[in-house]
């Protein structure tokens, strides 16, 4: 399966201050969400979708991701010895069909900044971005970077956006967008970054998927830092279609739910959620919740 836009990004600079002490060492994008770290999920994702050329904009502990998706023979050769290829097997990156690159945002200066250091990565060509922190379905790779590649394609978009409905009291938390109209494909005449549940436009968050044009690298340089010395993309894309350029929203389908592991409580949620549907310890895993929930119970009623 070939994507119609044939590069990804993945930004992996961050602090993770939200998930402290856990990313003090490593990137949150490391973080195990039941069996694989979160990033290979969204890796996973990418190859499926059929992206050939990714590249990860990372910190300064890059170390823990290249060293993940590198090759590692001597770990490799003690499973085969151990009568454990099978487990080999999984850790061999080159079956995805990926050329991973590197580059570093040496200071963490927010998503545009970030995108911004893919720019000679990219050079003419339209490229997807996926938020490595976020995962999108449960079980299994999810199309919709493709399917919004292909939309971009098809309306000769500067912009395409992965959108998802989201409860009032999220809104604050994300990148909203005013839609115009009602399908699953539609123009966004807007995007706000964190509004307040009144002054939000919709209920219709960005959901860490984007796929853009190079018009993006001009959009973003010409944006300000915000309050926090940070570079919002959100700016930069408000700016492309007030500029007129053709920014389109593609809402994601029901059972590509976004997991956001953006703070301690959506990671914990998400690691029991894909945990409790593994197909090999689910079960397990479930009948402990149910224990621990029937304890708690007897606590309360005594």
């Amino acid at each position: 399966m070939v994507c119609p836009v044939s590069k990804a990004v993945v930004p992996a600079a961050g602090l993770g201050t939200r998930l402290l002490p856990a990313t003090k060492s490593q990137p949150k994008e490391m973080l195990p969400v039941a069996s694989k770290p979160l990033v290979q999920y969204v890796v996973e994702e990418l190859a499926h979708c059929g992206i050939g050329e990714l590249l990860f904009v990372t910190g300064r502990r890059r170390a823990a991701i290249e060293n993940h998706f590198g090759p590692d023979p001597e770990l490799i050769a003690a499973l085969r010895h151990a009568n454990r290829a099978g487990q080999g097997a999984e850790l061999d990156f080159g079956r995805l069909g990926l050329n991973i690159q590197y580059t570093s945002q040496p200071v963490p200066r927010g998503l545009g900044d970030a995108v911004l250091h893919a720019e000679s990565f990219a050079g003419d060509d339209p490229f997807v971005v996926a938020l490595g922190d976020s995962i999108i379905g449960l079980h299994g790779p999810s199309l919709a970077c493709r399917r919004m590649a292909e939309t971009f394609v098809s309306y000769a978009a500067d912009v395409v956006v992965g959108v998802e409905e989201v409860a009032p009291d999220r809104v604050s938390l994300y990148g909203i967008v005013k839609p115009g109209g009602k399908e699953e494909t539609f123009p966004v005449e807007t995007i706000v970054e964190k509004p307040s549940p009144r002054a939000a436009p919709s209920r219709l968050a960005v959901a860490g998927r984007y796929v853009f044009s190079p018009t993006i690298f001009p959009a973003i340089r010409a944006t300000a830092c915000g309050a926090k010395g940070e570079v919002q993309i959100t700016d930069a894309i408000r700016r492309i279609a007030e500029q007129g350029g053709t920014v389109l929203g593609v809402k994601l389908r029901p059972d590509e739910r976004r997991f956001d592991i953006g703070n301690l409580p959506g990671y914990f949620e998400t690691f029991i959620e894909f945990a409790a549907a593994d197909l090999a310890h689910g079960p397990r895993i479930r009948q402990h919740l149910r224990r621990i929930l029937d304890r708690s119970r007897v606590r309360q009623d005594s």
